[in-house]
């Protein structure tokens, strides 16, 4: 039941993630004006994931505060965490996603459609992961991990607010209602998202989607002697596990992040061939080959340093409010605003 849940689940965020164009990274490049397919100073696809942080910030806390969840327990929320290096994660897996042009996630909704760019950025992304998590780049890692290292008391935000006196209540206003509504009107303030019913659709549904995978792993097949540490939409880890498993299927068995990722496949792919925009694409040049392919390794490091990806940390994780989440979503973000500037200025 988990397994078939989490495919459904990925199935639906392919599904829409490629009809929106869903992608963090080319909102940034438009609100640096980097995109010519938008007028100068719009930005609807950073607006789209604005509004869809919005709605999974807001569905996911009303599953806390109606206890439906414990997102203190997602595995992304962790009490011990070196600031610098989840930071410097983030920064190193925003100069991935920009030299793939594309972030894990996005690389996997390309892949479905016939992008074989991106099957070189999942691949190496992976690899990358992996050789982060149990390789040759566990000691640098591990390295990173160990920059000035923190341990906070309280790991959320809320829980931080609630032990100086805070109820329930005015901790889930003053962390979830009010951000989400600044998000909501930076999204719909300017016409450029509400002129695209697909973008702003697929916002909606992938912030949905994110409170959905929550409720999911906190409910479906839950172990009362061993429960299972919170997901949901993440895709580093979830990578790296699926191509280990085509390697070495004998002996390990097929889980719910695999299934998961199987899920955007047939979704994106589904959607790409119902849509007509599915076709074949390649390298123009030796030089753009390696560019995916360190940019997908880049990711694979500085995403298992940072603990989460752009949905991962950025849409997801930001809903548990964990401190940890903080630095990682900074390094993302300021990392892809400047690594963005800096490539194309070189053009």
């Amino acid at each position: 039941m988990l397994l078939w849940s989490m495919f459904f689940l990925g199935l639906a965020f392919g599904v829409f993630a490629r009809l929106g164009r869903f992608c963090l990274l080319r909102g940034l490049r438009q609100v640096l004006g980097l995109d010519g397919n938008e007028p100068q100073g719009t930005a609807p696809a950073l607006q789209a994931f604005a509004l869809a942080l919005a709605v999974a910030l807001l569905a996911s806390q009303t599953l806390q505060l109606l206890g439906l969840v414990d997102l203190g327990q997602a595995l992304i929320v962790r009490p011990g965490f070196s600031i610098p290096g989840v930071f410097i994660g983030g920064v190193i897996f925003a100069l991935g996603m920009v030299l793939a042009n594309a972030c894990g996630a996005r690389s996997l909704v390309l892949l479905a459609g016939g992008n074989l760019r991106s099957l070189v950025t999942v691949v190496f992304l992976a690899l990358g992961a992996q050789a982060s998590s149990t390789g040759v780049l566990v000691p640098l890692r591990q390295w990173f991990q160990g920059l000035a290292p923190t341990t906070v008391e309280h790991t959320t935000l809320q829980q931080s607010l609630m032990a100086n006196g805070a109820s329930g209540l005015a901790a889930h206003a003053a962390l979830a209602i009010v951000p989400a509504l600044a998000l909501l009107a930076y999204a719909l303030y300017r016409p450029a998202l509400r002129r695209s019913p697909a973008q702003w659709l697929s916002a909606v549904v992938i912030g949905t989607l994110v409170a959905v995978g929550w409720w999911i792993s906190a409910t479906v097949e839950v172990d009362p002697f061993e429960p299972a540490r919170l997901t949901s939409l993440s895709f580093i880890s979830p990578m790296a596990e699926t191509l280990l498993y085509v390697q070495v299927a004998v002996g390990r068995e097929f889980d719910a992040a695999s299934a998961m990722v199987l899920g955007v496949l047939a979704g994106a792919c589904v959607t790409a061939l119902a849509t007509r925009s599915a076709r074949w694409e390649g390298f123009d040049s030796p030089a753009q080959l390696a560019r995916s392919a360190a940019g997908g390794w880049l990711m694979g490091f500085g995403g298992l340093l940072a603990a989460g990806c752009s949905i991962g940390q950025v849409l997801t994780g930001v809903t548990t409010l964990a401190w940890a989440t903080l630095p990682a979503v900074a390094g993302i973000v300021l990392g892809g605003l400047l690594f963005a500037r800096l490539l194309a200025s070189r053009h």
